[in-house]
């Protein structure tokens, strides 16, 4: 219970766009703050992006900044990921991931749910 559940991932095209998004299951996220991982073959887990419980405060990776945002509409339980301009070096797994408090976390060990994740392949 409380896991969140990832969709939006697939095979998509080197300068295209993909929307990922995030429903916790079983338990609203609306008071928590949420991020977005990714793990790459071969490659450690990294935070990618994450907000508080309202979307005041985000942060982005250095890698993805400009191009990939996080954000939440807590009417719908939901938390997204858009990926703009997107690179093949950004095909990995990405997971969703919820905090355990309503702030903005920046550590793994911050969060206390995470998601099955969902692939992401961009093609050159």
């Amino acid at each position: 219970q409380g896991k969140p559940v990832e969709s939006g991932g697939g095979l998509v095209k080197a300068g295209g766009p993909l929307r990922l998004s995030c429903v916790p299951s079983g338990r609203t996220c609306n008071s928590y703050g949420m991020g977005w991982f990714r793990q790459a073959p071969g490659k450690e887990r990294e935070l990618v992006a994450g907000l508080n419980w309202s979307g005041g405060r985000t942060s982005c990776a250095d890698p993805v900044k400009g191009r990939f945002t996080i954000s939440r509409d807590n009417a719908k339980n939901t938390v997204y990921l858009q990926m703009n301009s997107l690179i093949p070096e950004n095909t990995a797994v990405y997971y969703c991931a919820a905090g355990q408090s309503s702030n903005m976390h920046t550590t793994d060990n911050e969060y206390a749910y995470w998601g099955q994740g969902t692939q992401v392949t961009v093609s050159s």
